[in-house]
C-alpha cells in the first residue's frame, strides 16, 4: 500500500498541514520541524502524488512540445536544449510529434490542455493559426517556433531562413557554381518556402546562374537518397553542379546515394550544402558544409517566459 502524507505526519508527530507547508517550502515552517518530516519522508519512502494540488491550482508543472518529427536529430538537439531549461525552473517538458499533420497536432494540442499544461511551444503544421490563437485567449501562453507573427496573443522566436537560404546559395555562388538544384521538403512547409525564397535571391544576383527545385515527400535520409538516385538515373549533362539540401538529413542522404558511382567526386562535380548544423553533417563520410541553426538556445530562451 502506498504511502500516504497521513503516514508522514503521524511518524513525525506533526499534523498533515504541516507536512503539507514543509512540501511546499513554506517559510513558517522551523528548521527542526522540516528535519523531522524530511526525516519520516526517507524513512517510509514517501513520494508526493502532485495530481491533486495541480488540480486545485488549475495548471501543471509541465510545459507541452508539439514537434513534426523526432526522429530529425535536430529537433533532438532542440529538446535536450528545452528539457535542460525547464528542469531549471522545475518543469517538465512534455514531448509529442504531430508527423506534420494539422489533424493531429489539433488532437494533441487538445490533450495537452487536458493535462492543464502551463504553456505550449509548437512548430504549427499548419498556416492557419486560428487554433493556437484560441488556446492562446483562453489563458495558456503558446510559443510558435521556427513562426513569425504579427498576432499580440502569440508568442514567437524563429530564424531568418530566407537569410538561411540566401546564404546557403552565396556559399555555392562563391564557389563559382551557376548550376544549383534546391533539394527541398514538401511544398508549402513554411520553412522550405522561406529558404527557396532566400536561395532565389541569391542567384538572382549573378548573371547566368540557374536555379531548380525539387520537392521531396518528406524532409530525411530516405528521400535525400531517392532524389540522388534521380540524379544518378538522369542526364548528366543537365546535373547540376550544386546542390542546396533543405536540411541535413536530406543532404546525407543525397551524398550517400551520388556515392554509389564511384566516379561522382563531391564537391568536385557536385557541391552540397545542407541545413541545420546537425552533429552528423561533421561525421559523414564526405564532411558536410551547413548553415546552423541554434536549437537548443532557441527553445531554451522561451522556457522562461512559460514557467513562470
Amino acid at each position: 500500500m502506498a504511502v500516504s502524507i497521513k503516514d508522514v505526519a503521524a511518524r513525525a508527530g506533526v499534523s498533515v498541514g504541516t507536512v503539507s507547508n514543509v512540501l511546499n517550502q513554506l517559510a513558517t515552517v522551523s528548521a527542526d520541524v522540516s528535519r523531522r518530516v524530511a526525516d519520516a519522508i526517507s524513512a517510509l519512502g514517501y513520494i508526493r502524488n502532485d495530481a491533486a494540488r495541480q488540480l486545485r491550482a488549475g495548471q501543471s508543472r509541465s510545459i507541452g512540445l508539439i514537434l513534426p518529427d523526432i526522429g530529425n536529430p535536430f529537433f533532438a538537439d532542440v529538446v535536450r536544449g528545452a528539457d535542460r531549461r525547464a528542469g531549471e525552473f522545475g518543469i517538465t517538458v512534455l514531448i509529442v510529434t504531430s508527423d506534420g499533420r494539422p489533424d493531429r497536432e489539433n488532437a494533441l494540442l487538445e490533450l495537452l490542455l487536458e493535462q492543464r499544461v502551463r504553456g505550449v511551444m509548437i512548430l504549427p503544421a499548419a498556416e492557419d493559426l486560428t487554433v493556437l490563437r484560441r488556446v492562446a485567449a483562453a489563458g495558456t501562453p503558446v510559443v510558435l517556433v521556427d513562426r513569425e507573427t504579427d498576432d499580440p496573443g502569440l508568442r514567437s522566436v524563429a530564424v531568418d531562413d530566407v537569410e538561411g537560404g540566401y546564404l546557403a546559395a552565396s556559399h555555392l555562388l562563391g564557389l563559382g557554381r551557376r548550376r544549383i538544384l534546391v533539394v527541398a521538403g514538401p511544398d508549402g512547409v513554411r520553412q522550405v518556402v522561406d529558404r527557396i525564397q532566400g536561395a532565389r535571391r541569391a542567384v538572382s544576383e549573378h548573371d547566368g546562374a540557374e536555379l531548380a527545385i525539387s520537392h521531396q515527400p518528406a524532409m530525411t535520409v530516405v528521400e535525400g537518397h531517392a532524389a540522388g538516385l534521380n540524379l544518378l538515373e538522369g542526364d548528366r549533362n543537365a546535373w547540376p553542379d550544386a546542390v542546396f539540401a533543405a536540411n541535413d538529413l536530406l543532404a546525407i542522404g543525397l551524398i550517400q546515394a551520388l556515392g554509389q558511382d564511384l566516379e561522382v567526386r563531391i564537391p568536385g562535380d557536385i557541391a552540397v550544402i545542407g541545413y541545420d548544423d546537425i552533429d552528423f553533417a561533421a561525421a559523414a563520410v564526405v564532411p558536410l558544409s551547413s548553415i546552423r541553426q541554434p536549437g537548443k538556445q532557441r527553445f531554451g530562451m522561451r522556457i522562461q517566459a512559460n514557467a513562470a
